[in-house]
């Protein structure tokens, strides 16, 4: 069924009230249940669950995956399948109410995997739990009170698209209108969306070294009725297999192992390991062939090329730690002494000069934002029962800056004058993102959060606390905010009541922090042999932290300046500079994307390799199957491009889920 909406004709001329009544009279579904109690509990539990597959996945990629289809029809799935057992489905707006809080949990991942994570890095402390909880549920709770004071002029009245936000409107319609009887499109995309994730987690358990040994030890206790001392799995990265055969042949043939090198430096020094990660196949798939490329150039140009040069040139060595021990080259300390810097200028001046070159995205913001309204008598407000009362942004936005400048010093220790400085940023900032998520379903916190870091690292450059903090409030409550008016897209297609949209957000917002918290520790917290815990075990070859190293990297630029870094890192940020500023020069004149992203060239450069590679193979995979099933009807493209996102979801969601199982007990029941 058609969604009703209004043409531009309408939207250009007709008053909001004159909106507002067409909604209320054509679109609004009264008694439709929505936020009920099964609802809420499903989405805090769903949400949970997604809140850990992306911190997963962004402690990886450096990526926040959007979890709202995915939750649509995991929902979708979920309850009608139930309902062949006798129980009530859902609802269309119980699923959205669903969705909202599915992906709010989603979202509130993110400092962990970037602000956040990089004060713990640079200040060389841990954040307890309870902070983290609180910090994230404050400044997301604050975008919430931000994003509804601005939802009535960039959704009622100026109706702008919000693509992303619109997809899941549509996606919800087609599954409830067309009639599907578990053979429609809905059960089919939920289908493959279950055996993909099947797939992606078969293959985790079987390389999962400690659920191996539960299931081989623990519970079929092979140990006492074989002579099998160590549980046997299988390896994500294959190059394991060959490792393990050339060790085993210099120990019984009395000849050293051939490890493979470049101009000396051993691939596996490098980084440079293929994988079968089944999660990052789907990131790949999700990306597209042009990031996804844009990755793989920027990873092969600095492990391939430039890594092995600077290692020769002892520009890359050894570290001499405190004790006098020697951390030897890794793949980290490749990133970490040299590569990062020429990567995070190609990040930041790329997004920097691709948001000055869209002049129109602040303009056409504060043209919507303030346009006078028609004169005239005010009307009645069919509305006011049903949308959040802006009394409570007025009250609560004050309030929650308070908390979060209280929470800054408390925890962080930077004066809270400097955070309650840097508020005024979060309107202009929540504006500008709104319009780009209303247009493109992109929000450029990235590019934005670091003016707000180079300008309070400028105020105050002893403590690293002020410019990671102050820029990661701004960027994550106008993130949040752009975030819940794209989620409150669907509603209003759909005719849901947008108080219980912001009610669903905010469940969203602790189940998402909650399970985050508890997760973080275990899956990135590791002793090393001295027995302490420290920040920097949070990056390993699993798990590289791309957007945390990016926001470290700029605040040591601030504390430490220039002068610190070898020359030749001087020269490749000025060679990176020149070349992202050329490339998105070239794209606003040619008015047509780039065939390299520069965002994506220097993500490459913090990624671990093998996830490099893996994506591009994963985005090259999809490339190629919608190149062979172009002609919209046949199977080949109702299931390789319509269902290619459900199938990426199940082979993130499977293999994540199966992995953080696996770290579990690897912390719990096998902990030494």
């Amino acid at each position: 069924m058609a969604l009703a909406q209004l043409n531009e004709e309408q939207i250009r001329t007709w008053t909001r009230e004159q909106k507002d009544k067409w909604w209320f009279e054509t679109v609004y579904r009264h008694d439709l249940p929505q936020l009920t109690i099964r609802a809420a509990f499903t989405g805090f539990i769903l949400g949970g669950v997604l809140s850990a597959t992306n911190l997963y996945i962004g402690a990886k990629t450096g990526v926040s995956l959007g979890v709202g289809l995915t939750s649509v029809i995991l929902a979708f799935a979920l309850f009608r399948g139930l309902s062949q057992l006798g129980f009530r489905d859902f609802t269309i707006l119980e699923n959205n109410a669903l969705q909202s809080i599915a992906t709010a949990a989603g979202y509130v991942t993110t400092p962990l995997i970037s602000s956040l994570a990089a004060y713990m890095l640079v200040a060389n402390v841990i954040v307890p739990p309870w902070q983290m909880f609180v910090w994230m549920t404050v400044i997301s709770i604050l975008g919430v009170l931000v994003a509804f004071p601005l939802k009535r002029r960039f959704i009622n009245e100026e109706q702008l698209p919000f693509p992303e936000g619109a997809a899941c409107g549509v996606v919800l319609d087609a599954l409830y209108t067309s009639g599907d009887d578990g053979k429609g499109e809905g059960m089919f995309k939920a289908r493959i969306l279950g055996w993909s994730a099947a797939l992606a987690s078969f293959w985790a358990f079987v390389c999962g070294e400690n659920l191996m040994r539960f299931l081989q030890f623990t519970l079929l206790r092979m140990d006492k009725w074989t002579s099998m001392k160590e549980a046997f799995n299988f390896h994500e990265r294959l190059d394991t297999y060959y490792y393990d055969l050339a060790a085993y042949l210099a120990k019984r043939y009395d000849f050293s192992l051939w490890a493979p090198n470049i101009s000396g430096v051993p691939l596996k020094t490098l980084g440079l390991r293929a994988t079968l990660d089944m999660s990052m196949l789907g990131v790949g798939g999700l990306m597209g062939i042009r990031v996804a490329t844009s990755v793989f150039i920027g990873a092969f140009v600095n492990f391939v090329i430039l890594a092995p040069i600077m290692i020769n040139a002892k520009d890359i060595v050894p570290r001499i730690n405190a004790d006098g021990t020697i951390t030897a080259l890794t793949r980290a300390e490749i990133v970490n002494q040299w590569s990062l810097w020429w990567g995070v200028t190609m990040m930041v001046v790329g997004s920097l000069v691709a948001l000055m070159g869209k002049p129109e995205m602040f303009t056409s913001a504060f043209k919507t934002l303030f346009k006078k309204k028609e004169a005239g008598p005010a009307k009645e407000d069919l509305l006011k029962d049903i949308e959040l009362p802006l009394w409570m942004s007025a009250v609560g936005i004050p309030i929650f800056s308070g908390l979060a400048a209280y929470a800054a010093q408390s925890f962080f220790g930077m004066d809270w004058r400097l955070a309650l400085l840097s508020l005024p940023l979060i309107f202009v900032l929540s504006i500008i993102c709104t319009n780009s998520m209303a247009l493109t379903s992109w929000t450029p916190t990235g590019s934005l959060s670091k003016i707000t870091q180079f300008t309070f690292g400028a105020i105050d450059r002893t403590n690293p606390a002020t410019n990671l903090t102050t820029a990661g409030m701004t960027a994550e409550v106008a993130a949040n905010a752009a975030n819940l008016l794209s989620d409150i897209k669907p509603g209003y297609m759909l005719g849901a009541k947008p108080r219980q949209q912001a009610v669903g957000h905010v469940i969203g917002i602790i189940s998402g922090a909650a399970a985050a918290v508890v997760i973080f520790p275990i899956l990135f917290f590791h002793a090393g042999p001295d027995g302490v815990v420290s920040p920097a075990s949070m990056i390993d070859d699993k798990y590289g932290f791309p957007a945390a190293l990016q926001w470290k990297g700029v605040a040591d630029i601030i504390a430490k300046g220039l002068k610190s870094l070898p020359v030749s890192a001087i020269y490749s940020m000025v060679i990176a500079a020149v070349i992202a500023a050329v490339i998105e020069i070239v794209t606003i004149v040619r008015k047509r994307p780039f065939p390299l992203s520069t965002v994506s060239i220097g993500l490459g450069v913090v990624l671990p390799p093998d996830a490099s590679f893996a994506m591009w193979v994963g985005a090259l995979f999809f490339w190629w199957q919608g190149r062979r099933f172009k002609e919209k009807g046949t199977a080949g493209h109702r299931l390789w491009v319509d269902g290619m996102e459900a199938i990426c979801a199940g082979l993130i969601t499977g293999a994540a889920l199966t992995g953080i199982a696996d770290q579990v007990l690897g912390v719990t029941i096998f902990a030494k």
